[in-house]
């Protein structure tokens, strides 16, 4: 029996020994990197966990974890010995809070599991407070008639720029574009259509939104502001022919609508380079207004007034409009302001494109000396336009047959007040054709002045005169000869003709 005691008493000193030498051997972290707290520069952190005994590599990998903000971070494992170092696939971000756990499964090389899990904590964020909302446009219960109104949005602390896209939402939705000022503490919201007429819009933001450290607002913002507060119509105040010089002359308009216009009234005096200027009593969208003008009998109109809300709208002709020509524009019913009122009442004007500045040169006659070398009389002959088949004496006594003489020809034109006619044009477009090579003229030079003959021809002293000098050969036969202006004919103005002129006489 004692023998059986002093068994038990030996089994129970080697137990109690056997418990104090496991517990003596605990298996547990000893140190970490980076270590609580803040941490500046994330480029130079380092995580690191030593262990009391020499771990199960393969234990402690399957049971370490790393996070930021919650997500799973992964990465390598490194071991210098008791040493595990752990580098993540991408850098340490700011503005982030991390986690390092350890499972309390993991074990040494002997099979010792650790006594508790371990856990610690260190930021990339920096310690501050939650960002505030510290004002906001338009205010609360704000009305305003401004269709392109902005939000303005100003905080305590810089935000990005995303985080307003994810937590700001306006109801009715409305899309726009965001722009930080103030280095990121103002929030400029921008709509990309006009806000729509007496409206109530609500404006939110959520309480995630952030600043540039992370921290959120922690509250859900609400605001209420309403839209168009004006229901005015707009009209047509004027309608003005705008010269190039800048005058201004009032159009006057026909009394009744398209079609049936109750009286006829005609704005005569339109130049080729005339505008068309509608005066509205507010802005309206000129983007619009071209699809409620039209042009009839004329060249289309074109808009030089840019996009937005104007009023005062300007047109010009895509091309010259004809000289002497009539057309009509209209001003249809249906121009929005930016508040979306229309106006309601149509209008018709009438237009004489017979501007003074805008008459196309043309020929009027000609002259020129049957006697070209005559001291006393050189026998001026002269022809107009309208002449047709009058003779012309060209005789052997001053122009021998065969012979090369030197002359003139005069030719007198009509122009545009104020213009001059482009002898250029006049050396490029004069010929003389005839039949039966009665006569042959060489040009030679052409000029405005200084002519052999001083004073012009009687009755033309309002009419401008241009000499072409050339060597002219007669010769035995008769027949028609044509003085002859190809079209094309220009001015200084810029006026030019498209018609052809003519003048035939016989020999």
């Amino acid at each position: 029996m004692k023998y059986y005691i002093l068994v038990f008493l030996l089994i129970s000193i080697l137990s109690f020994n056997s418990c104090d030498l496991l517990r003596f051997s605990q298996f547990e972290v000893v140190s970490w990197t980076p270590g609580d707290g803040f941490h500046y520069n994330p480029e130079n952190i380092s995580v690191s966990i030593s262990f009391s005994n020499e771990p199960d590599r393969a234990s402690i990998e399957r049971n370490f974890s790393l996070t930021g903000n919650g997500n799973r971070v992964k990465g390598k494992y490194f071991w210098n010995g008791k040493r595990m170092t752990f580098s993540p696939l991408t850098p340490f971000e700011i503005n982030t809070d991390y986690n390092v756990k350890l499972s309390a499964d993991a074990y040494d090389d002997k099979g010792l599991s650790m006594d508790r899990v371990f856990s610690r904590d260190f930021s990339t964020r920096a310690a501050g407070e939650r960002p505030v909302l510290i004002s906001f446009y338009p205010e609360l219960y704000a009305r305003s008639d401004d269709p392109q109104m902005i939000v303005k949005l100003e905080f305590s602390a810089p935000v990005p720029l995303k985080t307003l896209y994810d937590n700001v939402s306006f109801s009715p939705s409305m899309t726009g574009l965001w722009r930080l000022e103030d280095d990121g503490k103002s929030a400029i919201f921008t709509p990309s259509e006009p806000w729509m007429n007496n409206s109530r819009y609500e404006i939110r933001l959520s309480s995630s939104l952030i600043d540039n450290n992370g921290m959120s607002i922690g509250n859900d913002f609400f605001s209420i502001f309403t839209t168009g507060a004006d229901f005015e119509i707009p009209r047509l105040v004027n309608a003005l022919r705008v010269t190039k010089a800048g005058e201004r002359f009032l159009l006057e308009p026909c009394d009744g609508f398209a079609g049936v216009e109750k009286s006829f009234a005609e704005n005569s005096g339109w130049e080729k380079d005339d505008r068309l200027l509608l005066e509205f009593s507010k802005p309206i969208d000129s983007n619009l207004t071209r699809n409620y003008i039209s042009v009839n009998d004329g060249p289309n109109l074109k808009m030089e007034t840019p996009a937005g809300f104007y009023s005062e709208i300007i047109f010009s002709f895509d091309s010259v409009p004809v000289y002497g020509s009539r057309f009509t524009f209209a001003v249809k019913p249906g121009i929005k302001d930016k508040h979306g009122n229309e106006t309601n009442d149509e209008y018709i004007f009438r237009v004489h494109a017979n501007g003074k500045h805008s008459i196309p040169p043309s020929l009027a006659g000609i002259r020129m000396p049957m006697a070209p070398d005559s001291y006393t009389d050189k026998q001026l002959k002269h022809y107009s336009i309208n002449s047709l088949y009058e003779s012309i004496p060209v005789s052997d006594e001053y122009y021998p047959s065969g012979e090369n003489i030197k002359t003139w020809i005069e030719l007198y034109f009509s122009a545009a007040e104020g213009a001059v006619i482009d002898l250029f044009s006049v050396m490029e477009l004069f010929r003389i054709e005839t039949s039966n090579n009665v006569i042959n003229f060489s040009p030679r030079r052409v000029k405005g002045g200084n002519f052999t003959v001083p004073d012009p021809q009687c009755g033309w002293e309002n009419l401008q005169r241009v000499e072409i000098e050339g060597i002219f050969v007669n010769s035995v036969f008769f027949g028609i000869i044509n003085f002859r202006i190809a079209s094309g004919l220009r001015d200084s103005l810029g006026n030019r003709n498209e018609k052809s002129f003519e003048i035939s006489v016989i020999k």
